[in-house]
């Protein structure tokens, strides 16, 4: 009887799929690691180049992807927009290094930039206050249960940010560090 037991368990766990595992990777930027120059804004010393992207294993009715760049350890409290972008089709897994310049055409088809804490729809790199200790960049990627977003392009970030709220189905970070030394 146990043997029947062990056997059925067996074939239970080979017909059931593993639930895959939701990942963001980036080639230039490296969790818990310094943000290359490439990544700092311009007025910084930087290229203001976002990061190249890449992510796998979202969750099964993923309709639509989106990202966010957020300084946690800006003086505001409420954290800096750096970037978002939002209603990236589901068959889209990565985003190209500076795909979130102002205007760019190398975002996928139907995407929109929201409105960084900068004033522009585009990415604004790191550019913490001299002096600060090396603050904290979350980059998300959120899977999302709608095909798309019901905010606007230019749209600001706590207004992109309660949509995803309401809408994700699971997210993904890695963060980056910078500090800027005068």
């Amino acid at each position: 009887m146990r043997g029947l037991i062990l056997g059925a368990a067996a074939m239970t766990a080979m017909a059931s799929p593993a639930l895959a595992e939701f990942t963001l990777s980036s080639p230039n930027v490296k969790s818990g690691s310094p943000m290359a120059r490439a990544q700092v804004l311009a007025s910084c010393g930087g290229q203001n180049l976002s990061p190249a992207l890449n992510w796998a294993g979202e969750p099964a009715g993923t309709q639509s992807f989106a990202v966010t760049m957020i300084d946690t350890d800006a003086r505001n409290g409420a954290g800096w927009w750096h970037w978002s972008v939002f209603n990236i089709p589901s068959s889209v897994h990565g985003l190209a290094a500076g795909a979130g310049r102002a205007g760019s055409d190398g975002l996928p088809q139907g995407a929109v930039q929201g409105r960084n804490d900068y004033g522009s729809a585009s990415y604004g790199g790191p550019c913490p206050p001299p002096g600060d200790h090396a603050h904290h960049y979350e980059i998300t990627v959120y899977a999302l249960k709608a095909p798309s977003l019901p905010v606007g392009a230019n749209a600001p970030g706590a207004e992109v940010a309660a949509s995803l709220n309401a809408n994700a189905l699971a997210s993904a970070k890695i963060v980056g560090r910078y500090e800027r030394i005068r």
